[in-house]
């Protein structure tokens, strides 16, 4: 493992890019308690709405702002001067002024050119300067975006009192590879902070918000769950151990509660996480392959990757068709009986009967049943 000696800070849209996820509405209890355990677990930066979309969203993000957090505050804004007014007065930190980098989107969503884009970045970073607010300059389609007109944007931002610029993978096209070539480029050629927007229509969020912060990006966006519009965003959770686990890089953020949040985020999006989602799925740290749990049994070390109890979790062996005698004993001395390996070699074929005509795991009165029958 290469390690790095910096920290990362995470800037979690889960209330802003995860309520945007097709079907999603935070009430504002939700959102006050979402942005509590946000900013309990150390989540240095939370982006929490959109200004524009009227004034019960302006006072949902005024609620937030009344808690007082420890965190850093972030609205996001098209950058026009209409949407840039309703993010005044609103006591934020920052606003992410959102414009279209690539030319797809500059000529057929805008209808505009490239020196347009400028100009308005030129104009609306100085407004909001102004007006005394913090700003970032979002690269919206930034992955499909030239490279060296990529550049001239984040010179314009700088040039008009920016302290970050947003790479937005809009529409999840990139890979890690990819990601890692274009931070690094655009590193080289602003100062500005870089923080990295991914999405995850080909399955990549988390591996490519990992590959931008190894080429350089000081911020990256993340969603509770991996929430957000289509696919979703990069997951949280992932990114943060990915972080730790794969480059020693520390964010300051601890998971231990992170169960409790998953499954408020997970209850008011109503959004159902799959069993096999990494790391908060129902049986990602199940096992019933014998070898595994006689493995693990042993020695945790033998079969576990990541410590479960990193994110509040523990290892649950379980029987099932390919379970052996080791996971029969143990499943038995969880409920106070004690077998013999003969015992257990017995009851195994009662299990792997049981298991593939109820395609369920067998609980305590249907092993005592097995016992029984031996």
């Amino acid at each position: 493992m290469k390690t790095y000696s910096r920290t990362i800070i995470i800037d979690d849209t889960t209330l802003r890019d995860g309520e945007q996820s097709a079907g999603v509405s935070f009430s504002v209890d939700e959102k006050l308690g979402i942005a509590r355990q946000l900013a309990s677990m150390g989540v240095p930066e939370l982006e929490i709405g959109m200004p524009a979309m009227g004034e019960p969203e302006r006072e949902e993000i005024k609620a937030i702002v009344d808690l007082d957090l420890p965190s850093r505050l972030v609205v996001w804004s098209r950058m026009r001067e209409d949407d840039l007014q309703h993010c005044l007065n609103l006591n934020v930190d920052l606003v992410d002024l959102s414009i279209s980098a690539s030319d797809q989107h500059i000529r057929h969503k805008l209808k505009q050119s490239r020196a347009w884009v400028l100009d308005t970045i030129d104009r609306l970073v100085k407004t909001a300067r102004d007006a005394g607010l913090n700003v970032c300059v979002g690269a919206e389609d930034a992955s499909r975006a030239d490279p060296d007109f990529l550049a001239r944007m984040a010179e314009a931002a700088q040039r008009a009192g920016a302290e970050r610029i947003r790479f937005a993978d809009t529409v999840g096209i990139m890979e890690p590879f990819g990601v890692l070539e274009s931070i690094r480029q655009l590193r080289s050629v602003t100062d500005l902070d870089i923080e990295m927007h991914a999405h995850d229509d080909l399955g990549l969020a988390t591996a490519n918000t990992l590959a931008a912060a190894v080429a350089g990006a000081t911020h990256l966006n993340t969603t509770v769950n991996g929430l957000g519009e289509r696919a979703g965003n990069a997951a949280l959770e992932e990114v943060v151990l990915g972080l730790r686990q794969l480059y020693g890089i520390e964010t300051g953020i601890e998971l231990h509660n992170f169960t409790e949040l998953s499954s408020l985020v997970a209850r008011a999006s109503g959004d159902t996480i799959g069993s096999r989602k990494s790391l908060i799925g129902s049986a990602v740290f199940s096992h019933e392959a014998g070898i595994h749990v006689d493995g693990l049994l042993k020695d945790p070390n033998n079969y576990q990757g990541i410590d479960p109890a990193v994110v509040g979790r523990s290892h649950q062996l379980v029987l099932g068709k390919h379970s052996g005698t080791q996971g029969v004993v143990h499943a038995y001395r969880q409920i106070g009986i004690q077998l013999s390996r003969t015992q257990a070699l017995s009851i195994l074929p009662q299990i792997r009967q049981f298991v593939s005509v109820y395609k369920r795991i067998p609980q305590r009165g249907d092993l005592n049943h097995f016992l029984q029958q031996v």
